[in-house]
């Protein structure tokens, strides 16, 4: 039997198929368009399309663990949702949903709140899921490379109460740990639940500062104006996930998504090593960038 990953293609999924190599299991990427699809060597694509439950039907032919990564569209509930069923059709035996790291309280966003009703139907039929709940990417903000470099400015307006940011690469080995641990369970497992975090509450002030010493330069926060954001996100996406990510930002600046001290040393104990840092993708990033 095998591993089928979702999302393969994407910055998520691409982290989760570099882990599993190497651990006697098969994995099988589901994509679109499996003739151009750039994987590791070893993975398998298959066709196929959340949004298209036959083509999932047939994808799952011989999984038996399934990782779940919606695609962050209007429909993102619909399409998980209607995946799980496919899967529990399918009996499958394991699953790694994921989801995101305050779902709960964040109840009026709209992909925040997508998400928990993903949960909640998880729970609910008790499937064999590990849930995963990420913080704000680390590597989101490799997209302010260039109002870093030619402004002196960190623009995300991410307020003063702090965030637990992630690195993407510690989303991509906690996922494969589980999707490894429950294929090659002889039976299914229970539901584990972890948030996936960084070490540190990070605001918009204090991310500048890493950025100056990363940078060798001076670096201001940008502020937290969330009209502006809005607009300038809405040349780049639809309006709908425009203000989505507004909503999103209005409850970090309001309320922050700061990670326990148990979630912190849950993870650690996930991974087998402390989260990486912010700290340290500053350094890596800024000494990539000197490089041209």
């Amino acid at each position: 039997m095998a591993i089928l990953v979702t999302g393969s293609t994407g910055t998520i999924g691409s982290q989760v198929l570099a882990h599993p190599q190497g651990r006697n299991v098969e994995i099988r990427a589901l994509t679109r368009s499996p003739e151009t699809a750039q994987l590791p060597s070893g993975v398998k694509a298959v066709r196929g399309d959340l949004a298209d439950p036959d083509s999932l039907r047939s994808a799952l032919e011989g999984v038996s663990t399934l990782f779940l990564l919606a695609p962050n569209v209007a429909d993102e509930l619909t399409q998980a949702m209607l995946a799980l069923t496919v899967a529990r059709e399918a009996g499958v035996k394991g699953i790694v949903y994921l989801s995101v790291f305050g779902g709960e309280p964040y109840a009026d966003v709209p992909h925040f709140a997508g998400k928990y009703t993903v949960e909640r139907m998880i729970e609910a039929l008790d499937l064999p899921a590990t849930v995963l709940r990420p913080a704000y990417f680390i590597q989101n903000d490799l997209r302010q490379k260039d109002v870093l470099l030619k402004a002196g400015v960190y623009g995300a307006p991410i307020g003063a109460k702090g965030i637990s940011m992630v690195d993407i690469r510690d989303i991509g080995e906690a996922a494969a740990i589980e999707l490894v641990r429950r294929e090659q369970a002889a039976t299914p497992l229970g539901r584990e639940t972890y948030a996936l975090v960084g070490p540190d509450s990070l605001t918009g002030e204090g991310i500048a500062t890493i950025w100056s010493e990363a940078l060798g330069r001076a670096i201001r926060h940008g502020g937290d104006d969330l009209v502006v954001m809005e607009q300038r996100m809405k040349t780049m996406l639809p309006a709908w996930h425009a203000l989505d990510l507004r909503l999103m930002f209005s409850r970090y600046q309001t309320e922050g998504a700061v990670a326990t001290p148990d979630d912190i040393e849950r993870l650690t104990k996930l991974l087998g090593h402390a989260p990486r840092s912010y700290s340290a993708f500053a350094r890596d990033a800024a000494a990539q960038w000197a490089k041209g």
